[in-house]
């Protein structure tokens, strides 16, 4: 695969800030988010771009793998929790109008599809459901997406609008998700299959179509992972 490192300043940060494309730009545009604690080399090292090789060696798929700064927000216990809040809002900021405007430009389409495991699953839902005229597809892989223990019982409008059981469950224009393809992958042994049921769960009552899928054996691993993702591409591109 074509490999790029790439590395810019945002404002949106106020500092540096890095990614690593596989692909030429050619096919479907996907923003692979890494786990808790990763950076974006991370889903190289673990092969989950590797599994989907064939997708970007065939020009159906580039692959844009930004950084993350989840120990400076979520994760991040020396600061308030509103602004661990309003931390991860920038970096969503440089993914939506950075990460998301490169991959736009250099693909020469509209949409963009995302995805990621574990936390990463978190981002990229979150994400998607707050960007739908961004977003083509959504791929969580054991995604984990309420935020609800990182905030010690604080809870405001910002925490409100990037937790997605809360304002999904409160979704009035389901419509706008229509056009998604959304991806819900658990399983038996997998220590976010409770979510991902909630999750499906909250979909289903406001009639927005989505695949959840539960395997049989399957454990919070990446081993999973390298399978899921494939998969649900196959279906898409």
């Amino acid at each position: 695969m074509n490999e790029h490192y790439i590395r810019w300043y945002t404002p949106h940060l106020s500092r540096e800030f890095e990614m690593l494309v596989f692909g030429d730009g050619a096919g479907l545009p996907l923003i692979l988010f890494p786990t808790s604690y990763g950076r974006f080399y991370q889903n190289k090292e673990f092969g989950l771009v590797d599994s989907i090789r064939w997708f970007v060696d065939n020009g159906k798929v580039t692959v844009y793998c930004p950084d993350a700064i989840d120990t400076e927000s979520w994760y991040n216990r020396g600061i308030a929790p509103a602004d661990r809040v309003k931390t991860h809002m920038a970096y969503e900021n440089v993914i939506v109008q950075d990460v998301f405007d490169y991959a736009r430009r250099q693909g020469n389409c509209h949409y963009v599809a995302v995805g990621g495991a574990s936390f990463g699953g978190y981002h990229a839902a979150n994400i998607a459901f707050r960007n739908p005229g961004w977003v083509k597809h959504l791929f969580s892989l054991s995604g984990a997406f309420d935020m609800g223990s990182f905030m010690g019982g604080y809870y405001d409008d910002n925490f409100y609008f990037n937790n997605p059981p809360d304002y999904m469950a409160q979704c009035n224009d389901p419509w706008k998700y229509g056009h998604m393809g959304i991806f819900l992958g658990t399983g038996d042994w997998d220590i976010c299959r409770s979510e991902n049921f909630r999750m499906s769960d909250i979909l289903h009552s406001k009639g927005i179509n989505h695949w959840l899928d539960e395997r049989r054996w399957c454990a919070h691993d990446w081993y999973w992972w390298r399978e899921m993702l494939p998969t649900y591409l196959g279906r898409v591109v």
